[in-house]
């Protein structure tokens, strides 16, 4: 019985003394409607973005990227990935390219890329690695653009 109590009244306590946590507090003065979380891309996992993003931009399907299929934004960049010279971005291509761009913003070569490091490259001129945000949501809507 004691122990029913004494649990009691510590759950009590709790909900008494639970009020807002300094984050809601934060949110409702709109201290952190600007907040940008840190960005942290392992090496690792930015091969599967690799692949993911190949495949979206893939619209034909036919495992290579030609001109038509990249916005015209990025195009030079992309093409710039075809070492072979036939006009389009294999698989192979695509990942070399894209890891050799991580590559370069990796400055202290520990297989991530972090927010300072990505920042760091924006200032030298470098692309800047693509986030899901950069990712087409399926072929039909990269093709709208």
């Amino acid at each position: 019985m004691m122990r029913i109590l004494l649990v009691g009244g510590c759950a009590l306590a709790l909900v008494a003394c639970s009020g807002k946590s300094a984050d809601e507090k934060a949110m409702e003065n709109g201290e952190l409607a600007d907040y940008t979380p840190p960005f942290v891309m392992s090496r690792l996992d930015f091969g599967g973005v690799i692949e993911r993003r190949f495949r979206r931009l893939d619209a034909n399907n036919n495992d290579k990227l030609e001109p038509s299929e990249i916005s015209p934004r990025r195009r030079d960049l992309v093409m710039g990935f075809d070492t072979n010279g036939d006009g389009t971005v294999s698989v192979e291509e695509w990942s070399r390219g894209m890891l050799a761009r991580f590559d370069a913003q990796d400055l202290n070569h520990d297989g991530t890329v972090t927010s300072f490091e990505r920042e760091r490259a924006r200032e030298m001129n470098d692309a800047d690695l693509p986030t899901p945000d950069d990712e087409p949501a399926n072929n039909a809507a990269a093709a709208a653009r």
